[in-house]
């Protein structure tokens, strides 16, 4: 499948970007590029691989001849490069615009224009009925690629979508961690507050099922369990044998969602069942309605969406196992390591 083929990681310098070189450096691949605007973290990954198969791109999607440029040759490319932080994007929506939209644009059309054989699109749950402006531009970027593949007959675009993955960039692990070490109070917004629990690997797995079985314009989701984050606290302070650390509630942030969702009631009444995974194909209807206005279905009636909350809930102990496997939490724990990305 990969044997002498060349990928490109768009973002590829951040926490899904490292999952892959893990995952790939001693693969059949004959090239992976990483194409990203911080310098700073691609010679960090040029020192630590220090492998020739891996090649640098500095360039910012949203600006085309750069991306351009990343994209000849390239046979399969993962589009990861994104603004995810909610707070961030909600005071700075046109930012989240043109990198998480316009950027999809200009990777999309250079992929064409390159012919690339396929595009895997990475999405969040927070572009499921969002409220703040990185979910409405995740969403947004879902559309283009969904629209983009419509028209491309070379190129096959196709869409992943997953919620919470486990102390990647912006999520809230790291955070907790260093709050523990250094003895500060736990931030909670709410405790009650659920989020979907993934590991990056399990983000791996989920481009990859994506990649291997996609066609144009479907959608994936994993299923993952959920926690909320009293849960996520209590098993954190557990693994650090610190039960009696301090927490404050500090309250929701700018955007935030009491539970976040995956498959809306609409796309769920449409979705298929994968075992491990949900697809939901594109809508092929084109823009003359007149016989869908004639004939309705009560499937979006009856059905319900997939959310943080009504998923499998772990409890402390399950959360706990989950914790356990995300790479270097042991040397964290015992301080060998000062974070978990190091």
């Amino acid at each position: 499948m990969f044997k002498d083929k060349t990928l490109l990681i768009t973002g590829g310098s951040g926490s899904f970007g490292k999952a892959i070189l893990d995952r790939f450096t001693s693969s059949d691949l004959k090239e992976i590029r990483i194409f990203s605007r911080d310098e700073k973290k691609q010679d960090d990954l040029r020192k630590k691989y220090n492998n020739p198969k891996i090649k640098f791109y500095i360039g910012d999607v949203r600006d085309f001849d750069a991306v351009l440029n990343a994209t000849r040759g390239s046979d399969f490319i993962f589009h990861a490069a994104a603004l995810k932080q909610v707070p961030s994007c909600e005071f700075y929506p046109l930012e989240a615009v043109k990198t998480n939209i316009l950027g999809t644009e200009n990777v999309l059309e250079a992929s064409l224009i390159s012919e690339v054989k396929k595009v895997i699109c990475l999405s969040t749950d927070k572009a499921v009925y969002p409220i703040n402006a990185m979910g409405i531009s995740k969403s947004m970027m879902e559309k283009v690629a969904i629209a983009k593949s419509r028209i491309s007959s070379k190129t096959t675009i196709c869409c992943t979508r997953y919620g919470n993955v486990m102390a990647s960039r912006g999520s809230v692990i790291p955070l907790f961690i260093d709050q523990i070490k250094s003895n500060h109070p736990l931030s909670i917004t709410d405790p009650k507050m659920t989020r979907f629990m993934m590991t990056l690997e399990d983000a791996v797995d989920l481009v990859l099922f994506a990649f291997k079985e996609g066609k144009a314009g479907e959608i994936f989701v994993q299923k993952a369990p959920a926690a909320n984050i009293d849960i996520l606290s209590k098993a954190l302070l557990s693994l650090f044998d610190m039960p009696d650390h301090p927490i404050k509630i500090i309250g929701t942030r700018h955007g935030e969602k009491l539970f976040e969702t995956l498959l809306s009631r609409e796309e769920m009444s449409v979705a298929r069942d994968l075992g491990n995974f949900f697809m939901v194909s594109p809508d092929d209807r084109d823009l003359n309605y007149d016989k869908f206005f004639k004939e309705g279905k009560e499937t979006i009636t009856s059905a319900s969406e997939y959310n943080s909350h009504n998923t499998v809930q772990l409890d402390e102990k399950a959360m706990r196992q989950l914790l356990t496997k995300l790479p270097d939490l042991k040397q964290v724990i015992d301080g060998t390591q000062k974070n978990l990305e190091e």
